[in-house]
């Protein structure tokens, strides 16, 4: 499953700096994923959902951690384009 778009919304907040929305093989679509500047740098959260008892739970989530990082390496690599676009403009 290749990542075939990344759309980023930055947003102006301390921690949460853009919402995300990620297509896979131009086929499947996951909206409202999180870039969070935590305290050691920035990080993808997945969406998520809070529960009942007050938790919060994933939604969707990639199974392996090599598919996480390279979820994440795409979503992060939007994001600073993103931003070094604003800049330029």
């Amino acid at each position: 499953m290749e990542v075939t778009e990344v759309k980023v919304f930055p947003v102006n907040e301390e921690r949460l700096k853009a919402y995300v929305t990620v297509t896979f093989d131009d086929s499947f679509i996951i909206r409202d994923v999180k870039v969070i500047n935590g305290n050691s740098g920035l990080f993808v959260a997945m969406p998520s959902r809070k529960r009942k008892d007050g938790t919060f739970r994933d939604i969707a989530h990639p199974l392996n951690n090599d598919a996480r990082q390279k979820i994440e390496g795409v979503i992060l690599k939007a994001y600073e384009n993103e931003l070094s676009k604003r800049v330029i403009q």
